[in-house]
């Protein structure tokens, strides 16, 4: 399927409006109802740690490495806050049922290559509709346990709108587990906030320190020439 057919039906466009009660609830529904008693605590443990007071109480962006396709759900979980998320367009692209229920779930498409002009008002109404921003600045799943290279994107947003980064770290996840009687330890940790106030090269190494230190990866450093 086009990708071109699926923007005329605005998967890349939210509003404030969209950003309500059943959106929610489906969260509520996916999360504690489908994820955590089907998926989660049947093949895993988890154990989050953090100072959930550290979410202020405005508006803000949550940024977490990403190493699976659970951690959407993941981060709904450590942060208890109603979410938006970014998705990579290519999920769009798969079939109209994904594409349908990404949209119910609060997701909006994106392009990793740009920011483009219609994630940049999809934001705006995220935040017009007082929820909370999630983003994976490493631009996709990767399970190097390595935090390289990442997307600049969720910097522009966060000091276009004034919004704070609060840093989460998945760890253990790096291979999918389908054996109920060997459950791997997945540490999901939250970290300090990020002012939004910071120079943008200030925040993405913020971030990159954080992560890393909580997640036990490389940090590894960035040439001075990278974009």
């Amino acid at each position: 399927m086009a990708f071109g057919k699926l923007t005329r039906r605005d998967y890349n466009k939210k509003a404030a409006k969209d950003f309500n009660i059943l959106t929610w609830l489906y969260q509520i529904y996916a999360l504690r109802v489908l994820f955590i008693p089907f998926i989660a605590l049947p093949f895993y443990k988890f154990k989050l740690s953090g100072n959930r007071k550290a979410l202020i109480d405005t508006p803000c962006i949550i940024a977490s490495n990403h190493v699976s396709y659970f951690d959407p759900f993941i981060v709904s979980w450590i942060s208890n806050r109603k979410l938006a998320f970014m998705a990579k367009k290519e999920l769009f692209e798969q079939s109209a049922y994904v594409a349908r229920n990404i949209r119910r779930l609060g997701g909006f498409a994106v392009n990793r290559e740009k920011l483009e002009v219609s994630t940049i008002k999809s934001v705006r109404e995220v935040f017009r509709a007082s929820w909370n921003l999630c983003i994976f600045p490493q631009g996709g799943i990767r399970k190097n346990k390595k935090i390289e290279t990442i997307n600049k994107g969720f910097v522009v947003l966060a000091k276009m709108y004034n919004a704070d980064i609060i840093p989460v770290s998945i760890s253990g996840l790096e291979k999918y587990n389908w054996n109920v009687f060997k459950k791997p330890v997945i540490e999901v940790k939250m970290g300090e906030p990020i002012s939004h106030d910071l120079d943008g090269d200030l925040i993405i190494e913020n971030w990159r320190k954080q992560v890393a230190k909580m997640a036990g990866y490389e940090l590894v450093e960035i040439p001075a020439n990278s974009e």
